[in-house]
């Protein structure tokens, strides 16, 4: 469901981009995800943060774009969303105790503290290049380049380092396993 809630304004923003142009796309991706997260509080009675802070951005940079008739704005929103988390998650190593890495997936695996620590870590160097790549491809490519490298370039660079992270957590998934079945 999550995969979904992240892809489906994605996917919408590039079918109408390719159909009625950048602007068209963006009151599509601001409305899409509007209703996406009025529809998760209905169903939940509670919204995400990273869905409103998701929303927020996009109402804003795309609203921007919208009221200014500047491609600019919505071109920043992905930079803006990816260094945003970057600081979460940098923030989240000397705040709170547990960084959100650990949050996150701390009921599912135990790993030691370094290795939440990396994981961490590794999530704030991809977030900030994934936002420094998707200005370069921004300001260095025609806006059709840039609509296409969202979808496709960041989705599938982002596929391939949650695969390399799952390798690094597998190993310790496994090991949680066998001390399960050591006990039983």
């Amino acid at each position: 469901m999550k995969f979904i809630f992240d892809f489906l304004p994605i996917l919408l923003f590039f079918v109408a981009y390719k159909l009625y142009g950048i602007y068209v796309a963006t009151a599509v991706a601001i409305a899409v995800t509007l209703i996406m997260v009025a529809g998760f509080w209905l169903r939940h009675r509670r919204v995400e943060k990273m869905h409103l802070i998701t929303l927020i951005i996009i109402s804003v940079f795309g609203g921007a774009t919208l009221a200014l008739q500047d491609p600019t704005f919505i071109m920043w929103k992905p930079t803006i969303a990816y260094w945003l988390f970057a600081l979460v998650f940098l923030g989240s190593q000397y705040i709170g105790g547990r960084s959100v890495t650990e949050r996150m997936m701390g009921h599912a695996i135990t790993a030691p503290a370094r290795v939440w620590r990396g994981l961490n870590l590794s999530w704030v160097v991809f977030f900030v290049v994934m936002g420094v790549l998707n200005l370069y491809v921004a300001y260095n490519f025609a806006e059709d380049t840039w609509v296409n490298f969202k979808l496709f370039g960041l989705m599938s660079l982002s596929l391939v380092f949650i695969l390399g992270q799952g390798i690094v957590i597998a190993r310790y998934a496994a090991s949680r396993e066998d001390k399960a079945e050591e006990e039983s």
